[in-house]
């Protein structure tokens, strides 16, 4: 079997890429009174949570600084959650989402890939919304905002959505064959966020060299990690470790994209 470019097959169908991108950010918040407002109020309100919980019942901080307020952490724990929800969406919607679409999959000549692929940038919208809203408060944190590193987040973004688009192939095409995979990507998703440093600094998980040694190759971690010293405490990008995530979510995107390619053909079959 012989498989095209996915790219290549993405921008000659780039309307239709658009036109179920644009679909999806509409079904998320249709019959909603707020609409696209959720957009920012959803991530805003869990934030609330968790700061209430790490921020002032656990005192949890992200630098062995006295001088780092709440606000700080708060702002610090939020960019962190933007990149996990970037994933944690994808791995959460996909294992339905061709099953869900049996009117296309009966359609041959259809590009199936394009429907992870618009959950994918729905979720990249949200993110790029929840990042203007960080680069709007930042400022006024104590730690301020390098808006020289502002300059170069996108270094850090296309990885995360290449990742993200692969794990959104893969699950679709697996979910249409194994359906318990949705009930078993809650518990993936919280596992991706515990490991990933979302709510604590990397130096707890580098006190423990048992854990570190597995936690260090997580991708989000490096991601989130390189983001925090990027905005916030204007440290240069480590380009070594940048080249690996960059690595990862070549690897990512080209087996998932190659998974959903071979397993294609059965789909109506299997629907």
């Amino acid at each position: 079997m012989r498989l095209s470019n996915p790219f290549t097959t993405l921008y000659r169908h780039r309307d239709l890429v658009v036109q179920f991108t644009l679909r999806e950010l509409q079904l998320r918040h249709k019959g909603s009174r707020l609409g696209h407002f959720w957009a920012l109020l959803s991530p805003m309100t869990m934030l609330g949570l968790y700061l209430f919980v790490f921020g002032f019942i656990f005192k949890s901080k992200f630098l062995d600084d006295a001088n780092e307020t709440t606000f700080d952490y708060a702002i610090t724990l939020f960019l962190g959650l933007i990149f996990f929800h970037v994933i944690a969406e994808a791995i959460a919607a996909a294992p339905l989402l061709i099953v869900n679409q049996p009117n296309y999959v009966k359609k041959v000549v259809f590009p199936l890939e394009i429907i992870p692929l618009a959950t994918v940038a729905s979720s990249a919208y949200h993110a790029l919304l929840s990042i203007l809203l960080l680069l709007v408060v930042a400022p006024f944190s104590h730690m301020g905002i390098d808006w020289a590193g502002v300059a170069l987040l996108p270094l850090l973004l296309l990885p995360l959505v290449l990742i993200a688009l692969g794990l959104a192939w893969g699950l679709a095409a697996l979910g249409v064959f194994v359906r318990d995979i949705s009930h078993m990507t809650p518990f993936a998703s919280t596992a991706i966020m515990f490991s990933s440093c979302i709510f604590y600094p990397t130096s707890l998980a580098k006190d423990e060299p048992l854990i570190w040694v597995w936690l260090k190759y997580n991708p989000l971690l490096v991601l989130v990690d390189e983001a925090r010293k990027l905005l916030f405490w204007r440290e240069a990008i480590d380009f070594v470790a940048l080249g690996y995530v960059y690595g990862v979510a070549g690897i990512s995107v080209t087996l998932g994209y190659l998974l959903f390619a071979t397993l294609r053909p059965y789909f109506a079959e299997v629907i």
